[in-house]
């Protein structure tokens, strides 16, 4: 009986003790896939599984408790992909089976022997059993247990089926439909395994997960939900789409419609998904973080394990994808020579053809659905990654300390984020392609070896070759990276201090100067540069050369070894070279990816464990009953270097300030007066003490010294992040004497304030900042000299309003220079040389400090002397209100078209085509080199059709040509190609080089020509994301980019034509596929070009936001406005990867239906080539087109994603374009009319109807002044805040251009010289004192035009010499960029010494001894009235006692000329406005 049931099941009774092909025994014969055994072992297993499997499923259904959970009816998408996939796969099992007992029927007249179909059929029952159980939700326990375990044993029986099937394949050169269903088995028992325990491994497990880590919310998103529910309204539909959805990118078409329909604009772009947005992927890392320093009791944290930890699942989950793309890709040679079976009239039955068509067609479907979710979420992760890092980076500046931020310049944090985060970012995209490729290899490698046998090793000997061959570019690479990431620092960092101080630059007309120092930085940049791009190149002809190099070693060690060639086993070997070749030639690409993130990577951490400020104290309300004290200080030394061995910066200070006490800070320049309000606001790092103590006690309100004002409407600057309150908020403008202000400004507070508020005066900034302080109604007020930037009646009224009113019940530290105001304190502080040398109420200081008496003489004298000047005039006390009746002008009504002065970001709109493309190869002969490039890539495709069409046409039985010949003229062909593409890289070496040079050098000429108008409407941020990131893309990645892209894209247009050229018929499927195609690219390109724009400029708004915070890090800290910053921040990072995350789906969206239209037109090929009767002669033929018709994907993939990738690129041409031809200034040296040598000698100035307007719309600034300065007189300008002295300055140096009347200096007119010529014969002590980073000599002498000596009497003369020799270095002691290390008033007096080595005929002293006390501002008037005793001195002042020993008084009020004379005449002239100013200043000090 059981010999029967053995008969009908395998047909052979002796079967089971016998040894033969078919029902061999033991375990050869369960391995054999054709065996009976083999097909009894897999039926009873199968029997097994589908018996658990309809258990399952009969439970369930029999389950009474039915559950209706909202949240269990949304569909997970792994468990559905895995049911549709598994499903399909059941389906073409039962299909094949039934289909065999057709055919065996209609050949045998029999369904006997049973093996064959039975398998076949009780593997698709128990797939399609086990799919169906798997996918079920909410089961039992018992049931969940069953899930796992069977889909555990599924997984281990489909590992049997793939090697079985693996091994028959190789050993008889042969594929079956069979076999690709046993080897598609194995991805489907992963989805199994991967659902059983991803949906039922834990009760707390999310059944909504997705089969994407991205696509679900990360870990920490619980902290804030309010967040998530403001953005819902324009939410991404990625974060609803279904599986099928996300799979096919259907999501995005509505998007893309939108871009086609009309240009797409900032509100049309979605938001992100809350679990890809910045808050969430930073507080994921805290959370890693955290937990890391749990771990570690060491404190040290990796952040490359931070970053595997936190993206582990989507990198695991994309992996998946990577594994079924590669093993799809991998059938590809198998069905190649399955093909060429059929053609040889080997088909193992009628329809193979077809079924081989549709095989072909579903794989390569298959492998373009894999390869896309892996590109996709791999791009994801590093989305999440650049806005962690970003997120990171900037809440670490807000953190970093004094010492920390010597080391990492504003220019280099700004880099952090534009450069180094987007360079990390990359690299997600590259990790998997690293064992991709390694995996693609060796399964390549199994097909090779069954193809060509033991001349796989010489193939592989080759490759290994090519490869260590690659490692010293690969090591000198890693080396370049590294230097060129330094000199890109000091390059950016000396442009942004250049940017950032354009005007004073202007007005010392050193613009050439520091134009040529960073020219020198960029020559050392650029060696780099051309170092890495030549070590590019010779990676691309190595890795280029490993098609025509490999080949020709295994065809030659095949004829060594006897192994016969035919065309299948050659066009087999070459379809598993050209799937490996797209991968190997990528190499290059990786191994630069894996370079830059690891040089980028390393640059981040270093900044991330840089030196912080350390834990500030928490503050609390002064109404606490607990504290009778708001401010506590208590330390014996206070230094900002945490260096034991520095120098204090102060010492022995102990200071208790009680609630409601108001106390002044007074002292000579240097003294440590803000030094000790930094340390009160936990700004110093260093307070040592045997019982050290900083407290605070209260809500704390910061005015600094040097204003800071944010780009942003002046009422957000007074707000500060507060919430409107009408009146207070009328009250605060009141006190701050700003109403007068706001009338003026053409759109009131809601006027737009440039970067570093440029369009306002110094006094409109520094009421603005007391305006903000407040505001916020805190209850300690640190006030840094606020009054030095306004004029006298502004500082009384805000004195006697702000200070003594509205603060009337705070807590008040105020640092002034103002002796008048001293009185008015509850106590004064005295300080010198870092101490508090005195203290106790202005009375007990007069009476029993000498230095303090000292002080109030100086002041003493000069009022003095200015009362005695007023009561020997007729002059008579003014109230503020005539002054206001009988001076103020009427002013012009606002312009209905008036404009804010900082516009949204320029972009170009719509398609430009190939314009910018041609803008960047007009630069230094590019279009000479990329056409010699392109050449020589067209021959080298050429002679490779050539090279395979010789091996296709003479490998034939009947050819007349000897295999040695054959192969001597293949190699030939070879290395000639060789020698090509080394040309052809020689030539794209070239052409990045000479455009990267010939861009930055226009680039940086254009910004050091441009108008200071273009600085004042520009954000400093913009810029710099251009010289950064625009500009490194031009450097390392356009050149090889553009070639690349027209190299792949020429390469997919000829296999294209190969395909025609040979299989004719296909020909009618190619024609409208390449017009569907360029239908397609267009519909992509209308939205994607807009996408990269719009991301280029949300990109600019975080470098300019990063650039501004670190500037004003101090006020933010002093007002607790970290989070809201910090939010705001993250806002704009979301911002900015919208339109990415939307440029990088669009390009899977249109290579997915690419790739799609192209396994059409492979399928298409395969079939008709093997229905057209060419015979068996022509195997070798069709082995040639099949070849390239297999990575016609892979070309087509590579060939549109380095389109997307060069029109991404693209757009930083455009950017840069738009600031390489900005319309500059006057000529620098006009050389028909250059001034004399020693112009002027005499310093006359005859100005004529002068009138200024900042902008062509713009209302007029100054009206018509005329007026005349004798050489060598001595000229004071005065008028109140904002009334255009400043103006007048900048019509002097031709900041600005008249708009009519002309300005003439010893009887030449400005306007007809040159800009140097003019700016380098006049002296300038600007409003707002400057230093560069460097040392002391190169700040008083940038040119080095002096010696040390001359540069010491200099110093010695504007009070500096003991300051600087108490420094180490002496003249090469350091200061630091903005010269933060100095005080203001210190750098003040750099800049009056840089005036006194200059020794112009004409001196313009714009407010220079604002910051100063008066005792040294006395000696410095002395000392300028003695250096510049013959020059034309013009002097614009607060301080009228500056003023009082002038020859002349100029009094400008709104833009006009009210009066001209001495002081004397003026001080009797009823309703002069320097009478009143001085009646002020008297009444103040008396």
């Amino acid at each position: 009986m059981g010999e029967s049931a053995w008969i009908l099941f395998c047909n052979n009774s002796n079967c089971s003790n016998e040894t033969g092909k078919t029902c061999s025994s033991g375990f050869a014969a369960i391995l054999n896939p054709y065996s009976c055994l083999n097909h009894a072992f897999i039926i009873s297993v199968d029997m097994l599984l589908l018996l658990v499997a309809l258990v399952i499923i009969f439970c369930k259904l029999s389950s009474k408790k039915i559950t209706t959970n909202p949240q269990s009816q949304s569909i997970s998408s792994l468990p559905v992909f895995s049911a549709i996939y598994n499903g399909i796969l059941s389906v073409a099992y039962l299909a094949l089976g039934i289909w065999t007992i057709f055919q065996k029927l209609d050949m045998d007249h029999t369904v006997l022997p049973m093996d064959g179909w039975l398998v076949l059929l009780f593997q698709g029952l128990s797939w399609l059993g086990l799919a169906i159980s798997v996918s079920m939700k909410e089961l039992n326990l018992p049931c969940t247990i069953a899930v796992k375990s069977c889909s555990t044993f599924a997984f281990l029986h489909a590992v049997f089926l793939c090697i079985s099937s693996l091994l028959e394949a190789i050993a008889d050169n042969t594929v079956s439909i069979k076999i690709i269903l046993d080897v598609s088995s194995f991805p489907g028992s992963i989805l199994f395994l991967s659902c059983a325990f991803r949906v039922y491994g834990s009760k707390d497990t999310d059944p909504n997960g997705d089969f994407d880590a991205c696509y679900a919310p990360l870990q920490g998103e619980e902290h804030d939900s309010t967040d998530e529910t403001s953005f819902n309204y324009n939410i991404t539909p990625f974060a609803n789409a279904g599986v099928l959805s996300k799979m096919s990118f259907w999501w995005l078409n509505p998007l893309l419609h939108k871009g086609k329909e009309k240009i797409l604009e900032n509100d049309d772009i979605p938001t992100l998904q809350p679990a890809c947005r910045a808050k969430a992927c930073y507080l994921k890392y805290i959370d890693q973080l955290s937990e890391q320093k749990r771990r570690k009791s060491s404190g040290s944290t990796s952040m490359l394990s931070i970053i595997v930890y936190s993206h582990w699942k989507a990198m695991l989950t994309s992996g998946f994808f990577a594994l079924i793309k590669v093993l799809t890709l991998s059938t590809g040679p198998l069905f190649l020579r399955a093909f060429i079976a059929v053609v040889q009239g080997k088909e193992a039955f009628k329809y193979e053809a077809y079924l081989l068509t549709l095989g072909l067609l579903i794989a390569k479907c298959l492998e373009s659905f894999s390869e896309r979710q892996w590109f996709f979420m791999t791009r994801m992760v590093g989305l999440q990654l650049r806005s962690m890092l970003s997120a990171a980076i900037y809440q670490k500046q807000l953190q970093l300390s004094n010492a920390a931020k010597m080391n990492h310049s504003p220019g280099e944090i700004v880099s952090y984020v534009t450069v180094d985060a987007y360079r990390i970012g990359e690299f997600p995209y590259y990790f998997h392609q690293i064992w991709a490729t390694s995996l693609q290899f060796c399964l390549a490698l199994f097909i090779v070896y069954s193809s060509v046998e033991l001349a796989t090793f010489a193939a592989l000997a080759a490759i290994i070759l090519i490869v260590v061959a690659s490692y010293p570019l690969t090591k000198s690479q890693l080396k370049y990276y590294k230097k060129i990431m330094l000199a890109q620092d000091k390059r950016l960092k000396a442009i942004a201090e250049a940017l950032t101080n354009m005007k004073v630059l202007k007005l010392h007309a050193w613009e050439t100067h520091f134009k040529n120092v960073v020219e020198s930085l960029r020559k050392d940049e650029f060696k780099w540069i051309s170092g890495i791009l030549s070590q590019k190149g010779y990676q691309l002809v190595l890795f280029w050369s490993s098609p025509v190099i490999v080949p020709a070693v295994t065809f030659w060690t095949c004829y060594l070894l006897g192994v016969q060639l035919n065309a299948s086993n050659v066009f087999t070997f070459l379809a598993s070279l050209r799937i490996v070749q797209e991968p190997i030639r990528l190499i290059p690409d990786i191994v630069q990816a894996f370079i830059g993130a690891k040089v980028s990577l390393d640059r981040i951490v270093e900044f991330l464990e840089a030196p912080e400020l350390g834990s500030r104290k928490s503050e609390q309300k002064c109404h606490d009953k607990n504290f009778d004290h708001s401010i506590l200080i208590k330390c014996n030394e206070i230094s900002w270097d945490i260096n034991p061995s520095s120098k204090p910066a102060m010492r022995n200070i102990d200071l208790v300030v009680k609630p409601g006490e108001k106390i002044s800070i007074c002292g000579e320049v240097g003294s440590g007066k803000s030094t000790l309000l930094a340390a009160a606001l936990g700004e110093v790092p260093k307070c040592n003490g045997t019982d050290h103590q900083v407290h605070v006690h209260g809500k704390m309100a910061y005015v600094s010294q040097t204003a800071w004002i944010q780009t942003g409407s002046i009422q957000e600057n007074i707000l500060f992040g507060s919430v409107m309150d009408p009146v207070w908020y009328q009250q605060v403008v009141e006190t701050c004497c700003l109403v007068k202000d706001l009338e003026m400004l053409p759109f009131g507070d809601l006027t737009e304030i440039g970067e570093r508020g440029v369009n306002l005066s110094g006094g409109q900034k520094q009421r603005i900042q007391l305006a903000r302080a407040l505001y916020q109604n805190a209850d300690i007020y640190f006030l840094d000299d606020p009054f030095s930037a306004v004029d006298a009646q502004t500082a009384t009224s805000l004195f006697n309003e702000y200070v003594m009113r509205a603060l009337s019940d705070k807590t008040v530290l105020l640092v002034t220079h103002q002796v008048d105001f001293l009185p008015a304190f509850d106590s004064v502080l005295l300080m010198s040389a870092g101490e508090i040398v005195n203290a106790g109420t202005y009375d007990q200081l007069l009476a029993s400090s000498k230095k303090f008496q000292d002080l109030v003489k100086a002041h003493n004298n000069t009022v003095e002397s200015e009362m005695d000047i007023s009561s020997s005039s007729n002059g008579r006390a003014m109230t503020s209100k005539d002054v206001i009746e009988n001076v103020h002008v009427k002013e012009e009504p606002i312009m209905a078209n008036a404009e804010q002065l900082i516009k949204q970001e320029e972009r170009e709109t719509g398609d430009t085509g190939f314009k910018p493309y041609l803008q960047y190869l007009r630069h230094h002969k590019g279009f000479l080199y990329f056409t010699l490039a392109i050449l020589f890539h067209v021959v080298f495709i050429i002679g490779q059709v050539i090279q395979s069409y010789w091996l296709a046409y003479e490998i034939q039985g009947n050819s007349q040509v000897s295999k040695r010949e054959l192969l001597t003229v293949f190699t030939v062909i070879g290395c000639s190609l060789a020698i090509f593409l080394l040309l052809r890289s020689f030539y794209v070496v070239l052409l990045g080089c000479g455009a990267s040079e010939s861009i930055f050098s226009k680039l940086l000429k254009s910004l050091f020509r441009a108008p200071m108008s273009f600085y004042d409407s520009t954000p400093v941020g913009r810029i710099l994301s251009r010289v950064s990131s625009d500009l490194s893309t031009i450097d390392l990645e356009m050149a090889f980019k553009l070639s690349f892209t027209v190299g792949t894209t020429m390469n997919t247009y000829f296999i294209f034509f190969v395909l025609a050229v040979l299989a004719w018929p296909v020909a009618f499927v190619i024609i409208p596929m390449i017009y569907l195609t360029i239908l397609l690219q267009r519909h992509y390109y209308a939205s994607a070009k807009e996408l990269m724009r719009i991301n280029g400029t949300r990109k600019s708004s975080v470098a300019s936001h990063l650039a501004e915070s670190i500037a004003g890090a101090m006020t933010i800290r002093a007002f607790g406005g970290e989070d809201r910053f910090f939010l705001k921040n993250m806002n704009l990072i979301d911002a900015n990867a919208s339109p990415d995350f939307y440029n990088f789906s669009a390009n899977e969206w249109l290579i997915q239906r690419l790739e799609i239209l192209c396994a059409i037109v492979l399928s298409s090929s395969a079939l008709s080539m093997t229905l057209i009767p060419l015979g068996s002669s022509a195997s070798g033929l069709i082995g040639m087109a099949l070849s390239y018709g297999l990575s016609l994907n892979a070309f087509l993939v590579i060939s549109v994603k380095y389109q997307c990738f060069l029109s991404n690129d693209v757009v930083s041409v455009e950017r840069l374009e738009q600031y390489m031809h900005i319309p500059s200034e006057a000529p620098e040296v006009i050389e028909a009319n250059r001034p004399p040598h020693d112009w002027p000698c005499v310093g006359k100035v005859n100005i004529r109807n002068l009138k200024i307007r900042y902008r062509p719309n713009a209302p007029l600034v100054l009206h018509g002044i005329s007026c005349i300065f004798e050489g060598g007189s001595k000229i004071g300008i005065v008028g109140r805040t904002g009334s255009g002295k400043t103006t007048f300055i900048s019509a002097l140096f031709r900041l600005v251009e008249p708009v009519d009347g002309e300005i003439i200096i010893d009887n030449l007119n400005i306007c007809e010289i040159g800009l140097h010529d003019l700016r380098s014969h006049l002296g300038i002590i600007p409003q707002d004192p400057t230093l560069f980073g460097g040392s002391v000599r190169y700040n008083i002498d940038p040119l080095e035009q002096h010696t040390d000596s001359e540069i010491w009497e200099v110093l010695e003369k504007c009070q500096l010499r003991e300051a600087v020799q108490a420094k180490e270095g002496g003249l090469n002691s350091i200061v630091v960029q903005d010269g933060s290390n100095w005080s203001t008033g210190q750098r003040q007096l750099f800049c009056l010494g840089r005036a006194l080595l200059k020794r112009s005929r004409i001196l313009v002293l714009d407010e220079a001894t604002a910051s100063i006390d008066n005792a040294t501002d006395s000696i410095i008037q002395k000392t300028i009235r003695t250096e510049f005793d013959d020059c034309t001195v013009i002097t614009v002042a607060h301080r009228i006692p500056t003023v009082m020993d002038c020859n002349m008084v100029l009094g400008i009020s709104d833009g006009k000329l009210v009066e001209f004379d001495e002081p004397m005449k003026l001080m009797s002239k009823e309703g002069s406005l320097f009478g009143q100013l001085i009646q002020e200043y008297w009444s103040r000090s008396s």
